[in-house]
């Protein structure tokens, strides 16, 4: 992605890789048994769910939104909104989707029997000032010109290798701004009492990435079943700032930002984004504009599948690094209370893709089902 979807390059990643996938770990809902799916998306007479999508309103705010920005993207999926809007008003019964003219594409998950893998992403909020002052030091960058030489590293940045000129803002916290490469874009509040300014994704160093959260993993001071955005925050909490940095250090990799004011947050589609209503996908798979529906683990406040799912409706509207095959990258909103949801999520549920008569059926491409990526642990 690029522009003010940079988190679409890098997104999607913040637990993608958190948990294998060759086994089964049922505490994260990869549990489905409904027998072995042949195709990446099979065809079944009635989804086998249980309960009604919990989201309509959203789920119709987030087609207002694409309407609004992107007519043609509407227009080439408007047979199935109509036909998803008119069978949520009728009760949304999965046994009678045929009555309305929708067909759904089980996805064979990324085990072939439907479990499919739910990672998420947010956006963050930024304390920061246009100068240096006090707790607020820690630069961010627009990007630079390139020139023909190849841009500092990460650890030569913090160094000071970037003229000032460069420089949009002083946050609190290295790590906050670390965080927010991760996620792609953000918003930031310069304390002024002036609306929040969003940064948009804006470009990167060159260098390659390195996962921190693996880096954690082989020093043994985090455990792999333990890694989460929490456990990196929680690490960095209990270390110095020169501790922090010099783990930051070893991802050599760096997001530039580019400040907008009153933009919304948006998705590759260039479309705003309605938090739990859109996710971002592997386009080869799940193109743009498709409607899901999607049984989804729900987690207590300390990360932990409770055993227990809600139906949602979802439209892809965003893509990343890491998000390949039979993985999904929720977005969860704007600020701490979608980051703490956001940082937990590494889980698995089943998603049926819904098409409209007369709307071409999905492409059955063969996919690779081991996950990609991951943020933290490996890459965005």
């Amino acid at each position: 992605m690029k522009g003010r979807w940079g988190k679409y390059l890098l997104g999607g990643l913040v637990v993608a890789v958190l948990a294998g996938c060759s086994s089964k770990p049922t505490d994260r809902g990869q549990q489905y048994k409904d027998g072995r799916l042949e195709q990446s998306l099979e065809l079944v007479n009635q989804p086998n769910a249980k309960g009604v999508p919990v989201n309509a309103r959203d789920y119709a705010d987030q087609l207002m939104e694409i309407k609004n920005a992107s007519p043609s993207l509407f227009n080439r999926n408007n047979t199935t909104f109509q036909a998803v809007q008119s069978w949520m008003a009728s009760g949304a019964d999965t046994r009678n989707l045929n009555q309305y003219g929708l067909s759904a594409y089980q996805m064979e998950g990324v085990d072939n029997y439907g479990n499919v893998q739910f990672t998420g992403y947010y956006t963050p909020v930024l304390q920061a000032r246009y100068t240096q002052q006090g707790e607020f030091r820690y630069p961010l960058y627009r990007m630079p010109p390139k020139g023909k030489g190849r841009l500092p590293d990460r650890a030569g940045i913090y160094s000071g290798a970037l003229d000032d000129r460069y420089i949009v803002a002083y946050t609190n916290s290295l790590m906050d701004n670390f965080m927010m490469e991760v996620q792609g874009s953000g918003y930031v509040d310069y304390g002024n009492g002036q609306p929040l300014v969003f940064f948009g994704y804006g470009g990167k160093n060159g260098h390659a990435y390195r996962s921190i959260g693996k880096v954690l993993i082989d020093r043994g001071e985090v455990t792999k079943a333990d890694m989460s955005m929490q456990a990196i925050r929680q690490w960095a909490d209990t270390h110095s700032a020169a501790e922090v940095r010099e783990l930051l250090e070893q991802n050599p990799s760096f997001v530039f930002f580019r400040p907008e004011s009153f933009a919304p947050v948006r998705g590759a589609s260039a479309v705003p984004l309605i938090a739990k209503a859109s996710v971002a996908s592997d386009r080869s798979l799940i193109p743009a504009g498709t409607t899901l529906l999607a049984e989804v683990p729900l987690l207590d406040n300390k990360g932990k599948f409770t055993g227990k799912y809600e139906m949602r409706l979802m439209v892809a509207l965003d893509v990343g690094g890491a998000i390949k095959g039979q993985h999904f990258d929720m977005y969860q909103g704007i600020g701490p209370d979608a980051g703490h949801s956001a940082g937990f999520y590494n889980h698995y549920g089943r998603v049926w893709v819904l098409k409209g008569a007369n709307v071409n059926a999905p492409l059955f491409t063969s996919q690779n089902n081991s996950t990609s990526g991951g943020s933290l642990l490996v890459t965005r």
